[in-house]
C-alpha cells in the first residue's frame, strides 16, 4: 500500500515540476499567464471502518489553474502593440469566415498584405461596429467585424479655383525691348529663363483623379503710369504642369494697380478656358482670384496667401487606439476616420478557459459565455496602445517552488526506497 501512496507523491511532484518548468520557459512570452498545480488527498474507506484509524492513500492533481494576475507592461514603437491594464481579453477570429473565436492577452498585432490586423497566428482582431463619431452600435460577439486598415479616404475633387494675395514689388524693372503681348506681336517669354519675368510662385493643384499637378504663376511687369495710362500694369502667366492657361488662345491675366498700389483690375476671379491635363483626369477649368488683398506697395515681392479648392484621396498615415478601444486612421488629406472599437471580453470564471497556446484561450462550459464590452467599462480593463503585457511569471518565486517540488519528489522516492527495504526484510524473515 505504501508503494502506491509514495508513487502518487512522485507523480504529483513530477506534474508540479513540469508545470513550473513551463512557467519558467515562458518567462518572456508576451501575455503569458503562469499556472499553479492544486493537489488533493486520496482517502479510501469502507462503511464499517473506524473513522479514527483511516490512513490516506496518497495525493492526486485536482487541477492546473491559470493565474490571471496582471503582468508588467513594456513600451514599444508600434501603435498596434496593445496591452490590457486590468481584466479582459482581446477577441480574435480565425478559420473560414472567422468562425473560430479565440481570446488572448497577447496584444502584439501586425498588418497583413491585405491590410487586416492580425496576431502572430494570423487571427484577425475583432472590432465593434461604430457610428462615424465613435458610438458603438452593438457589443454582440456575432456582430464583431475584423479590423482592416483602408488605404485611402475621401473622394478626389479637381481644382477649380486658385486664390492668391500678396504684394508685387513697385520697383521691379520693366524688361527691356519687350512689348506688351498681342496675338500678332507676342513678346518672348520663357518660363525657364528668369530674365523674362520678374517673380513667380507655385502651388499644387489636383485633377479629377486626385493626381497632383504643379501650378506656377509668373509675374511680368509691363508698364508704369504714363499720360496715356495712369496704372501700373502687370501680366500673370499661369501654367499647370507644362500647359499654359489661356482664354481664346491668349495667355496671361492682366493686372492693373492705381497710384496707391491698390488693384483695380481684375476685381473678380479670372477664368481660363478648360483644358485636359496630361495626368489622365477629366477636363479641368481653373479660375485665378487675386482678391482684394493683392497690392503693389513698398516692399519686395511676397505671397501672403495661396490656396486652392481641389483635394486628393488621402493616403493612410497613422493609426491610433484610445484607452476605451476606439481605433482611428489618419490620412494625408487631414481626414480622420473611425474604424471601430476594439472588442474585449471577460468571463465569470477565466480559469475555466482552455489554453490553445500563444497566450490565447477558447470558451469551455466551465468558463461560461464571454461577457462582451468596451475598454474601461463593466469591469474590463483599459487599452494601452504602444505597450505589451509581459508574462506574469516571477522567476525567483518559480525557482523556489521548483526546489520545493524537487524535495517533494526526493522524499516520495525515499519513501518508496524505505518501503522496499521493509518489504525485503519481511521476505527474508520468512526464509
Amino acid at each position: 500500500m505504501a508503494f502506491y501512496t509514495a508513487f502518487s507523491g512522485l507523480t504529483g511532484a513530477q506534474t508540479e515540476m513540469a508545470t513550473i518548468a513551463n512557467n519558467i520557459a515562458n518567462v518572456s512570452t508576451t501575455g503569458f499567464k503562469r499556472s499553479r498545480v492544486a493537489f488533493g488527498d486520496i482517502i479510501s474507506t469502507s462503511p464499517l471502518q473506524n473513522p479514527n484509524r483511516i490512513v490516506g492513500a496518497g495525493t492526486t492533481v485536482r487541477s492546473i489553474t491559470q493565474q490571471f494576475q496582471q503582468g508588467p507592461t513594456e513600451t514599444s514603437t508600434s501603435a498596434l502593440d496593445l496591452a490590457l491594464a486590468g481584466a479582459g481579453f482581446f477577441v480574435v477570429k480565425s478559420g473560414a469566415g472567422g468562425v473560430q473565436t479565440h481570446f488572448t492577452r497577447n496584444g502584439s498585432f501586425a498588418v497583413t498584405a491585405d491590410r487586416f490586423i492580425v496576431d502572430s497566428q494570423g487571427r484577425r482582431l475583432q472590432l465593434f461596429p461604430t457610428t462615424t463619431d465613435g458610438g458603438v452600435q452593438t457589443t454582440a460577439l456575432s456582430s464583431t467585424v475584423p479590423a482592416r486598415l483602408p488605404l485611402t479616404s475621401g473622394t478626389p475633387q479637381a481644382t477649380s479655383q486658385i486664390n492668391i494675395s500678396g504684394n508685387l514689388d513697385p520697383t521691379a524693372p520693366i524688361i527691356a525691348n519687350r512689348p506688351i503681348y498681342t496675338p500678332t506681336n507676342p513678346y518672348q517669354f520663357d518660363r525657364n529663363d528668369p530674365a523674362t519675368f520678374n517673380s513667380s510662385t507655385s502651388i499644387t493643384v489636383f485633377d479629377s483623379l486626385g493626381n497632383p499637378l504643379a501650378a506656377t504663376i509668373y509675374y511680368i511687369k509691363d508698364a508704369v503710369p504714363s499720360a496715356a495710362s495712369p496704372t501700373h500694369d502687370w501680366t500673370a502667366r499661369v501654367f499647370v504642369g507644362d500647359t499654359e492657361m489661356t482664354v481664346g488662345g491668349t495667355p496671361g491675366i492682366p493686372l492693373q494697380f492705381d497710384a496707391a498700389g491698390v488693384m483695380v483690375t481684375p476685381t473678380t476671379p479670372f477664368a481660363f478656358d478648360p483644358f485636359t491635363p496630361l495626368s489622365g483626369g477629366n477636363q479641368m477649368a481653373i479660375a485665378v482670384d487675386h482678391g482684394t488683398a493683392t497690392f503693389q506697395q513698398a516692399g519686395p515681392f511676397s505671397i501672403a496667401l495661396i490656396e486652392q479648392d481641389g483635394i486628393s484621396a488621402g493616403q493612410l498615415e497613422s493609426v491610433s487606439v484610445d484607452p476605451d478601444g476606439l481605433m482611428r486612421a489618419s490620412f494625408s488629406n487631414g481626414e480622420v476616420q473611425v474604424l471601430g472599437k476594439v472588442a474585449l471580453a471577460n468571463f465569470s470564471n477565466p480559469q475555466g478557459l482552455k489554453q490553445t497556446g500563444d497566450a490565447s484561450w477558447v470558451v469551455t462550459p466551465q468558463s461560461g459565455e464571454p461577457l462582451m464590452g468596451e475598454g474601461g467599462r463593466g469591469g474590463i480593463g483599459t487599452i494601452l496602445s504602444g505597450n505589451l503585457e509581459r508574462s506574469n511569471v516571477d522567476l525567483t518565486a518559480e525557482l523556489v517552488n521548483l526546489i520545493a517540488a524537487q524535495r517533494n519528489f526526493q522524499a516520495s522516492a525515499k519513501a518508496i526506497e524505505t518501503d522496499n527495504q521493509l518489504m525485503q526484510t519481511i521476505i527474508n524473515l520468512r526464509n
